[in-house]
Parts: C-alpha cells; structure tokens; sequence
C-alpha cells in the first residue's frame, strides 16, 4: 500500500503550451527522459518518465479545453489537505483562481495565481 503524499509537498509538476510535442522532444533530448502519451478524447498529452522507467515524473499538456488560458509555465502541484479550504484561503490572502475546481488522477485541484503574479496548483489526493 503506498502512502499519500505529505500535506505541503509537490506531488506533480506539469507544462502547458500550444506545441506539446516539440516540447515533449525538446525535455527528452535536454532533460534525457522518455515520454508515453496521455489520451485526452481526440488528442493526447504526454506523462514524461525516467529513462527506462515507466514512472511518470512530469507533464506535457496541450493548451486546450480547461488548459487553454494558462501560461507556458511549469506548474507545481501541492498536495494540500483541502483544495475547498485551500482555494479559499488563496482569495481570501490576495491570490486569485486561474481554474475552477477540478477532478484528476484520482482527487482534486485547481490552479492559482499568488498575490506576486506566481502561478502554481493546489491538489487534494
């Protein structure tokens, strides 16, 4: 049985942008990983993995549907104990919700914006 991840790690990271396969190219001869596709209904994404691995380390999304406003950062997503209560922290001290709450891999997240302009992801395992 594998434990949840700790209340305030980063449990994923992930890139969004409007060429994901000449990113995906470019992390794999840069960064050294290999990637496996991500099927999205029509498209896919791409999980990025160790070499020889099949452990997905990071994300290499299209900027479409719900991804099509946020910028061509990486995001980190921490795990947080709440993204209910943390999303509304976040407005409540100055940040701002870039996406609404959301349903992935098994929780919940939401991308927000920091009173400086950082952008990052709350997500609830």
């Amino acid at each position: 049985m594998s434990e949840s991840p700790a209340i305030g790690t980063v449990g994923w990271q992930d890139l969004t942008v409007s060429d994901p396969e000449r990113v995906r190219d470019f992390y794999k001869t840069v960064v050294g990983w290999d990637s496996s596709p991500v099927d999205m209904g029509g498209y896919s994404d791409f999980n990025m993995t160790l070499p020889g691995s099949d452990k997905p380390m990071a994300g290499v999304c299209h900027a479409r549907a719900g991804n099509a406003d946020l910028p061509p950062v990486w995001i980190l997503y921490f795990i947080v104990e709440s993204v209910e209560r943390s999303a509304q922290a976040c407005v409540d001290g100055g940040g701002q919700l870039l996406s609404p709450i959301r349903k992935a891999g098994g929780g919940s997240y939401c991308v927000i914006k920091d009173p400086a302009g950082a952008v990052c992801a709350i997500y609830q395992p």
